[in-house]
């Protein structure tokens, strides 16, 4: 009865050369493909059961043949874990789209890279990248590519590793309390405290409002943050940008080709515009677009719509949007 009871959970499939292959109830064809070879799994195009050609995401039931139909410029897709079942099926998906999504990203921080050696005002030495690294405490160029493009440091720190005091020539400042520094509020009394709120992220020329509640800073929301309808009961403060305010954080989702280049476009439009990209996250990936988060320093409305509208205007890049209001 124990054996019976365990085979009760079990499905036995073939190929079409006979090979017998066991896999747990509630298999797919993917994990079928994964369950003959790494390799087949990998290339998998589609499958055929029983001489049918069905989807990837088809329950394989006792008994059934399985044909797996593969191309060799096929990859394993990030969408194949929302139907496979097995372990070595999920781990295997996931692995290399780990290892994707780091080339990309690795990718990505030396087009970066390039750009902040650009503004270092002599040229480096053979010496400069290794030394780089050790000042870092980073064990290879790549992980300074994915350190630079994840921006866990920023231009000015990897300037000044590559050539120690090159930030400061060049006039490029650390993140750190440069955009408090050139924001004013008008409708607040000098020397009172404000922060600008993380869900709408409001930037100069949006129209805005203030939140205040006892020992807090004033947040200040865009008006038609949706986060303003769970704060009736606050002292709500009629506010406006000062005189010469500038420089905020924009958040936008940006929707690019699955095609080689097409993260280096972008890129390069955000660096064409002297937009620092503060965060960068994939956020969705299928066969033909990766949609990617990113947060962008950006001077003004005016300025932001301006590189909204580059993006647009790239073949490579399918759509580009300011993030709404949460």
């Amino acid at each position: 009865h124990t054996k019976m009871a365990m085979y009760q959970d079990r499905i036995f499939a073939f190929s079409p050369t006979g090979e017998l292959i066991q896999l747990p109830k509630g298999s797919t064809a993917i994990d079928f493909a994964y369950a003959v070879h790494t390799d087949v799994g990998d290339t998998t195009v589609g499958a055929k059961v029983n001489g049918r050609v069905v989807p990837l995401r088809t329950p394989i039931e006792n008994g059934d043949q399985v044909q797996i139909l593969r191309s060799k410029a096929q990859e394993p897709q990030v969408e194949w874990l929302n139907f496979a079942f097995t372990g070595k099926a999920r781990s295997a998906i996931r692995r290399f789209v780990r290892q994707k999504e780091r080339e990309e990203t690795v990718a990505l921080g030396r087009k970066f890279y390039d750009e902040i050696v650009k503004r270092i005002p002599a040229e480096l030495g053979k010496e400069a990248l290794p030394g780089a690294l050790k000042r870092l405490k980073l064990p290879d160029q790549d992980a300074l590519m994915e350190a630079i493009a994840r921006k866990l440091v920023d231009d000015a720190t990897v300037m000044d590793a590559l050539m120690p005091g090159s930030a400061e020539k060049a006039g490029v400042k650390r993140r750190e309390g440069v955009q408090r520094e050139a924001i004013s509020m008008k409708g607040l009394t000098p020397g009172v405290a404000f922060q600008l709120a993380s869900c709408c992220t409001p930037v100069p020329g949006d129209r805005i409002i203030g939140v205040r509640r006892p020992d807090e800073p004033v947040e200040v929301h865009t008006i038609d943050c949706r986060k303003l309808a769970e704060n009736q009961d606050a002292d709500w403060v009629d506010l406006a940008w000062g005189d010469g305010s500038d420089g905020g954080t924009a958040k936008l989702s940006v929707v690019v080709k699955n095609e080689p280049g097409a993260l280096g476009v972008m890129s390069g439009i955000l660096g064409a515009h002297s937009a620092n990209i503060v965060n960068l996250a994939l956020s969705h990936r299928d066969t033909g677009f990766h949609t990617y988060d990113v947060n962008i320093e950006v001077d003004d409305v005016q300025h932001l719509m301006k590189i909204l509208a580059a993006l647009r205007a790239a073949d490579a890049v399918s759509q580009a949007e300011r993030t709404p209001a949460a």
